[in-house]
């Protein structure tokens, strides 16, 4: 999952993007306004993780400017401000959760697996997929009780498709998701075929992945039919 942090203490900044790589997410990083205004409009995120107090640009304008472009990612507000006044006004604009600094970094994951179990209407850190199960925290997914040596882009596909289930996603999407910016070195036009190639194969070997369906010149869909 794409992440961006909106963050201008750099030592702070650093220690999320270490711990949330960590975790498997693909994290962007803006330091003011202005670059973190750029990068919401270009690029799709997940997560934006905004700081209020932010050089050049006013965390509440950027959230609300993103909110009125129609950006869907979750926006986690992250303030050394406690009033509640302020956690008033950035839910009133959209934010999804409120962080008063200083926190933890597992209380930060906690709250952005909670997010995502309540966008997509989970009820825990598993998602059943037919005869498959995917464990979301540790990244394991499994066929009955037989676990699926899946690399770590093939099982971000898969998650991403099932969060988005009976939905066309577009090669652009899940290169977006997956890679984060098409214009890294080892990204070619052709990579999220050959990752769906090998998805399917994997799970293929256990059981049916026909539920996995190409959309000729779009893209994919996973039917939960």
């Amino acid at each position: 999952m794409n992440v961006l942090i909106v963050e201008d203490e750099r030592q702070l900044s650093h220690e999320i993007e270490i711990f949330l790589t960590k975790q498997g997410y693909h994290c962007d990083v803006a330091f003011n306004g202005k670059s973190a205004s750029e990068k919401i409009f270009v690029n799709s995120y997940d997560f934006v993780l905004l700081d209020i107090g932010l050089p050049e640009h006013n965390g509440f304008q950027l959230l609300k400017e993103a909110k009125e472009a129609g950006k869907d990612g979750a926006f986690i507000i992250l303030t050394a401000r406690g009033s509640i006044d302020d956690r008033i006004t950035g839910l009133d604009l959209g934010a999804d959760d409120y962080l008063a600094k200083p926190f933890s970094l597992l209380e930060l994951q906690a709250r952005m697996q909670a997010i995502l179990r309540r966008k997509h209407g989970l009820k825990n850190n598993m998602i059943q997929i037919h005869e498959y199960s995917m464990e979301i925290q540790n990244r394991n997914v499994y066929f009955e009780k037989n676990a699926i040596s899946l690399t770590k882009k093939e099982f971000d596909i898969l998650h991403y498709m099932a969060l988005h289930k009976n939905r066309v996603i577009t090669r652009m999407q899940l290169t977006e998701h997956i890679w984060g910016d098409v214009l890294e070195e080892d990204y070619e036009s052709n990579y999220i075929d050959v990752h769906m190639k090998n998805l399917r194969k994997k799970l293929s070997a256990y059981g049916n992945s026909d539920f996995i369906e190409t959309v000729r010149g779009i893209g994919y869909r996973l039917n939960m039919a």
